[in-house]
């Protein structure tokens, strides 16, 4: 694939023609003293002894470049006391022999820069392709900083940062030592400088130099330079191929249509590891792309694609596929000082949905909820052990993890996918199967070993029936989607990150297991709609369908000691305590869990927690009902609790199942005031209530227009409300819960008569507004032609384009009028007034935005 070094590149050039910036950078960086000494610095060393022995390492450089060059040009590589005091005794008589400026010039002669350029003239001429006279200060910083590494800091390999920040540490210390001004400095650091395409032949170029990279690791500069190494590599050319065709063919595509100019593959076998393909862009030598970056090694948010991790921990918890879940928006409090209120992709919810429907259509409020019911420390810790190694700092993460809050990277990614692949094996990736040196010695050789179970069996094969299963996912992506390949059995999850910055397909069969990653270098966002299922999954399933050609199709194997999951055979729902448990052939055993109860969720009174897939014990208290997952949690609740009503559901829905509660018959509850159709002609207006039980009451909380705007523990309470609305109807509902947790409610209609039509309820004041942003306003059945302006200072209203929706609510006789303001014309960062304004000229109040 690439011949890491061939023959050596030197040209000696006269020290008059080796530019001061670069005398200048290399001395700086490397020998501040250089022009004061004697050839050997006592001080340095002692100084490098010292902290040799306090950190335990030996890091800190004690050479000086007299002896740089002795070490490079006369002595070898060898680590003694032995070569140490020839080098030492050799600088010595360098110096009395030789000027300063001489040895300066042996040294910018000699010194390896790598890529096989040694001396100065060489490095000028391989890196930037002009004379070493020619280059900049920017120029002269970076080869002034690759020496101390020539490989590891190369501009073609993965480190590419690193190389970077040494430049600009050369810089920084030139102004320190008075080479050059703070404006100059600044002037090198902006400067752009674009190295040479990398000129010898080479193949799969970031693996190689990924490969390079570890190699420096392992046996350091000198033998990767000298030692004659052969490496043999797990990469299997006639894939990489396919790979980079496959990227190729798509990118035009995607560049044209949604703005993606790169795209990255890595492909894994996850019974051994072994990395079979690795595209780190869709053009290495692209500087325009900055295509030399290696992506699979970088560190970008996941999107969806992370959802998987979360649903394995719910699974090893003891949810599965078949448990309902409410989709409905939900405010899930605060988390970083900020309310957070997900919504799904298409901005639609569903209401109960299985675990099943949920992962495989993706949907977002779900995945929130069960990273909340499973815990967010136990998806990490789920995800670390199938391979994701970046997360490391818990304190960052919470629920919009699951959304893929958290950066990995893709090399991870696919690796951790074949955790799945292979029923719970983790396999490290492995790169590099032999390597020998000159006298063909075997240095190191990959071994075929047994990996480490890091997941349960019967879970790993919950995620590949749920992640195979196109039905599951066609409500959501269709029928006809790029997650399928023909007859073939293949499980795939894409991935889009918010603002479309980030697209991802992560699958797999039993044998192969590919991850594509779309998206733009520098983060600049794409087209809006350009998530996974449209830009990277055409990539991944075109190679997956190429490299699979003419081998077996294999099925996800099945546990021998799966569990089965219990259905009742008479009603075709979960088993309650009513089911004839006493005959066990009426229930009907399913090896691969499925969705048994499509419109209601099992809870259990008595915890208040979703009942176990099986019979519950029969002195507990059950009922089948559309309930949230934590029901005894208002903010959880209170949306499963409009959505039934809105959709047709009885509330609380009580069916055959339930069992009453006699302490309930005593519970009371009343509303004290206002009565019944109160007319509220002024704020702030009285709401009085109280409430009894045998059990005593835990709280009292009301709600209005079905938003909760009160919460005491207390049996009964006074409430002001001055909250302002447009003159019609609505609802005042008091919910009252016991010591027991059983609960009631009560209701009044009341009228607003304030004079007000119009109400602008989002934004809220001092809103951050990032487009596209939905606009709404409240009015009462009067108003009608509702549009909303922009006003900055004394400047004139700017009308904001689109059509306003109107949508009666079910709360009372409002209207909301809705308008998503795209910012096609986006006003200028500011502090601007926002309003809405009927056909009437009668406007709303007015609420202050902030403009980025």
């Amino acid at each position: 694939m690439y011949d890491i070094f061939g023959e050596a590149k030197r040209t000696i050039i006269p020290f008059d023609e080796i530019p001061e910036s670069i005398k200048n950078a290399t001395i700086a960086l490397e020998d501040k003293d250089f022009y004061s000494h004697g050839g050997v610095d006592f001080s340095r060393i002692v100084f490098s002894a010292l902290m040799d022995v306090v950190t335990f390492s030996k890091s800190q450089g004690a050479s000086t470049i007299t002896q740089q060059f002795i070490k490079n040009a006369l002595l070898t590589n060898e680590k003694s006391f032995g070569r140490k005091i020839k080098e030492i005794v050799l600088a010595i008589q360098i110096e009395r022999k030789f000027t300063k400026d001489e040895i300066l010039s042996f040294y910018l002669n000699e010194v390896p820069y790598g890529n096989n350029a040694y001396g100065v003239q060489a490095a000028a001429q391989t890196y930037f392709g002009k004379n070493a006279s020619e280059i900049t200060l920017a120029e002269s910083a970076y080869l002034a900083a690759l020496p101390q590494a020539p490989t590891a800091l190369s501009p073609y390999g993965p480190n590419r940062e690193r190389l970077d920040g040494r430049k600009n540490i050369a810089l920084q210390v030139m102004v320190e030592q008075g080479y050059i001004t703070k404006e100059e400095k600044e002037i090198a650091v902006a400067e752009v400088v674009k190295f040479s395409p990398v000129k010898n032949a080479i193949q799969a170029p970031h693996f190689a130099l990924y490969i390079q990279d570890l190699l420096v690791q392992k046996y350091g500069e000198k033998t990767l330079q000298e030692g004659g190494l052969r490496v043999e590599t797990t990469l299997d050319l006639s894939l990489q191929k396919i790979a980079e065709e496959e990227i190729t063919k798509q990118a035009e595509i995607n560049a044209t249509n949604w703005r993606a100019e790169n795209a990255a593959l890595v492909a894994i076998d996850p019974k051994t590891g072994q990395v079979l393909a690795w595209v780190g862009s869709k053009d290495y030598f692209n500087d325009e792309i900055d295509g030399q970056v290696n992506i699979p090694l970088r560190e970008r948010q996941p999107g969806s694609s992370f959802k998987p991790y979360v649903y394995a921990t719910a699974f090893k918890e003891g949810y599965s596929p078949s448990t309902m879940i409410m989709d409905v928006v939900t405010n899930f409090g605060k988390f970083g000082g900020e309310e957070y209120t997900p919504l799904n992709y298409s901005l639609k919810v569903f209401g109960p949905v299985s675990m099943r429907k949920a992962l495989a259509g993706s949907l977002n409020i779900p995945a929130v909820k069960t990273i909340i019911l499973a815990g967010v420390s136990d998806s990490i810790k789920t995800a670390r052990d199938m391979g994701i190694t970046t997360l490391t700092d818990e304190s960052r993460y919470g629920p919009a993890l699951v959304l893929g809050g958290g950066e990995v990277k893709l090399l991870d990614h696919v690796s951790a996918y074949g955790v799945f692949a292979t029923g719970g094996i983790r396999n490290e990736p492995v790169t590099i199967l032999r390597v020998t040196n000159a006298e063909g010695k075997i240095l190191e050789e990959y071994k075929e070993k047994s990996g480490q179970r890091v997941l349960d069996e019967q879970v790993a094969f919950l995620m590949n029936s749920v992640l195979s299963d196109n039905s599951a996912r066609a409500f959501v992506f269709g029928a006809a989607n790029h997650l399928t390949i023909g007859g073939r059995v293949v499980a795939a999850k894409t991935g889009t990150t918010q603002e479309y910055k980030d697209a991802w397909t992560i699958g797999y069969s039993p044998q192969l297991v590919a991850g594509v990653w779309v998206g733009n270098n520098d983060n600049t966002p794409m087209k809006p709609g350009s998530d996974g299922g449209v830009i990277a999954a055409p990539i991944w399933n075109a190679f997956m369908r190429r490299a699979l050609e003419g081998k077996e199709s294999l099925p996800f194997q099945r546990p021998e000691k799966i569990r089965d999951i219990r259905v009742d055979s008479l009603t075709g729902k979960l088993p309650t305590q009513y089911s004839p448990d006493t005959k066990p052939e009426v229930f009907a055993s399913f090896a691969e869990p499925k969705e048994f109860d499509d419109a209601h969720i099992l809870f259990d009174l008595t915890t208040g927690k979703p009942a176990k897939n099986s019979a519950p014990a029969s002195n507990t208290q059950v009922f089948t009902v559309l309930r949230s997952e934590k029901p005894n949690e208002e903010n959880w609740e209170n949306p499963v609790r409009a959505w039934s009503i809105q959709n047709g559901f009885t509330y609380p829905g009580i069916e055959d199942g339930y069992i009453p509660d006699p302490e309930n018959e005593d519970f009371e509850l009343e509303i004290l005031e206002p009565q019944e159709n109160t007319e509220i002609n002024s704020l702030p207006f009285s709401i009085g209530t109280k409430a009894s039980s045998p059990a005593g009451i835990k709280n009292l909380t009301i709600y209005f227009k079905d938003e909760q705007i009160f919460k005491a523990k207390s049996d009964n309470l006074t409430f002001f409300y001055s909250k302002s609305w447009p003159d019609g109807e609505y609802l005042l509902r008091i919910v009252a819960e016991d010591n027991n947790g059983n609960t009631q409610e009560t209701s009044r209609t009341v009228k607003y008569n304030l004079g007000n039509n119009l109400v602008l309820t989002d934004p809220t004041d001092s809103t951050v507004i990032f487009f596209p942003y939905q606009l709404n306003a409240v009015g009462n059945n009067n108003t009608n032609g509702v549009e909303f302006f922009y006003q900055r200072s004394d400047e004139t209203a700017v009308r904001i384009a689109g059509t306003t929706q109107a949508t009666p609510q079910n709360s009372g006789s409002a209207i909301k009028f809705s308008l998503t303001w795209q910012g096609l014309e986006q006003p200028e960062a500011g502090i601007y007034e926002i309003f809405a304004q009927n056909n009437k000229a009668e406007q709303s109040n007015r609420v202050k935005i902030i403009i980025p």
